[in-house]
Formats: structure tokens, sequence, C-alpha cells
């Protein structure tokens, strides 16, 4: 069992909206020092589950603790240690950015000298300095989400809960994320990241917790994804000796024809394999254009399990 000192544990928890059962039965783990992912289709219960951990609802069953504290007897407590990044800003739009956060600053208890320096700070760190003192309404959909990530991070959170971060940033915004929540992690925080683009989340993530019809179904580390059976696709001019070769070889291929080129899939087990499979076609002299895993490592979890996807 993880330690509760600075992690999230989530046993049996389980949430309705009166008739509409959102969480029926989730275990969750999310020790400090590495940033969790947490991942399922929509209306799988992830937003739910992130407001009961955030404490901004209460779960029907079962039990959870944050920082070792239980957001249903403890909200205060928790509040002051949690970081809660909700998946729209819904900031007062006639503030300014700098405004937005010296405010709540200030309902987190901070002295103005305290909360001005500190809003100076995060506006710099997520690359908003230039746009301090403009309206958060004139904001970008991307430059509302970097300003609702230092909003979470205003009091110096040791749990950070954020439900969507990467959703409308650009690709430049996307790697300083990154950058950023790994860094927050390395600090000791315990970070939670509920996405939809899995491919962010294999660099970004430590470990990852599956949810699918509001109950968790998997759990497992970036490690044990990475050491999963995973399908890879191969071209090579011509793919008729690529075929070839791969029949020869007894290896099993599909072929696929919905991208701009027709590429063949192989299932392989270990990375070993692979790079054995790209030695034996070279030494074949097949001629090969592209030689990859066909997706990322959650990608592949997420793929293989029997979920509702949408």
């Amino acid at each position: 069992m993880t330690n509760d000192c600075g992690g999230i544990v989530v046993e049996g928890v389980a949430r309705s909206f009166g008739s509409v059962q959102a969480v029926r039965d989730i275990d969750f783990e999310a020790p400090p020092g590495e940033v969790t992912a947490l991942i399922g289709p929509n209306g799988s219960g992830k937003t739910t589950l992130l407001l009961m951990m955030a404490s901004l609802l209460a779960p029907d069953l079962g039990s959870i603790r944050v920082a070792g504290f239980d957001p249903v007897v403890q909200p205060r407590e928790v509040r002051s240690s949690v970081g809660w990044m909700p998946d729209t800003l819904g900031a007062w739009e006639s503030l300014t950015a700098r405004e937005v956060l010296t405010t709540i600053g200030a309902l987190y208890g901070m002295s103005r000298p305290d909360r001005t320096r500190r809003a100076g700070e995060l506006l710099a760190a997520v690359k908003l300095d230039a746009f301090g003192d403009q309206p958060a309404r004139v904001l970008s959909r991307g430059q509302q989400q970097r300003l609702s990530l230092a909003r979470a991070l205003i009091h110096d959170p040791q749990v950070l809960l954020l439900d969507e971060p990467a959703s409308g940033l650009d690709p430049g915004s996307r790697v300083d994320l990154r950058s950023l929540l790994r860094s927050l992690a390395a600090e000791g925080r315990t970070v939670v990241v509920s996405s939809h683009v899995l491919s962010e989340l294999d660099e970004i993530a430590d470990r990852a917790v599956f949810v699918s019809r509001g109950q968790s179904v998997k759990s497992q580390t970036l490690d044990e994804a990475g050491g999963q059976t995973r399908r890879y696709y191969i071209q090579a001019e011509p793919m008729t000796a690529l075929a070839a070769a791969l029949q020869s070889h007894g290896v099993r291929f599909e072929a696929r024809r919905d991208s701009r080129r027709e590429e063949f899939l192989v299932q392989l087990g270990t990375t070993a394999e692979a790079s054995w499979l790209l030695r034996t076609l070279v030494m074949a002299d097949v001629v090969v254009t592209a030689f990859a895993p066909a997706g990322g490592a959650l990608e592949e979890t997420y793929m293989s399990l029997d979920t509702d996807r949408r």
C-alpha cells in the first residue's frame, strides 16, 4: 500500500447521480514523487473521481486518503494540500491573469507580498508573463490552460490533480507542460493527470490506472507497459519482398492500407524480438523504409483492454 503521507489511496469508491452510477468500484493509488495517469474513455468516471479526491464531491461508498487526509471529514486540510486544475479555466474573465492568481492566493490565506511574488513566478513558469496584465477573457484556449495550471500551483501544493491539462496547447506548450510536471514530481509531489492524449502520457507518467464504466480495470507502471506485446508497423520497397521475407520466417502480419502508403502490422513480444526481426529483414536484403511501434506503450494497454471506446 502506498505511503499516505504525500500520496493518494482510493479504495472501493462509488458515486451515483440519481439513477446514473458514474463511479461503481474504483481502486486508485498515486505515490508521491511520481506522475500517475488516469486513463479511460469519456464517461468512464475519471472526472468524478478527480472531484472526489479534490473534496468537491463525497463518495457514496469507499474511502479516500489524500496526503493522509480524508476529503469528506477533513476537506480544509485536503484543499490546502491539493492543486486542482479542471478541464476549463472557469475564471473571472474581467480580471487580469495576475489578478486571477493573486485573488486565488488570497483565498488560500497568503499574504499580499507572498501572493504577488508567487503570481509573478508562476506567470513566468507558464510563459504568460507578457499577458499578466491582460484580461483573462482575451487569452486563447491554450493560454487559459496555462493560467489554470498556474492557478492550481499558487499555494505550492503537495498534490496536483489535473484534468486534461494539455487540452488546447500547441506542441511547444505541450513539451513545456511535460517538463514542468516531471520537475514537480521530482520535487516529491504527487501528480495525477487525466488525459486522452496517450502519446503525451508515455512521456510524462510513471504509472497508469485504467478505468472503464466506472471501474478500475488495470494498473501498471510504464516499465510494465513497455515490456508487453506491442504492434509494430513496417514499410519496405517493394512491399512484396517484405511479405515474402515475413512469410519465410513464419511472422504473421496484417496489411493496412488506410494510411497514405501500404504498411504491414506485426505483433512482437519484446524489443529484442523487434531487433531480431529488423536485423533479419535487412540481412535478407529487404529495403526497409519504416519500422516502428504502431502506438505508445500506454496506448497498447488501452487498446488491449475490453473497454467501450468512443
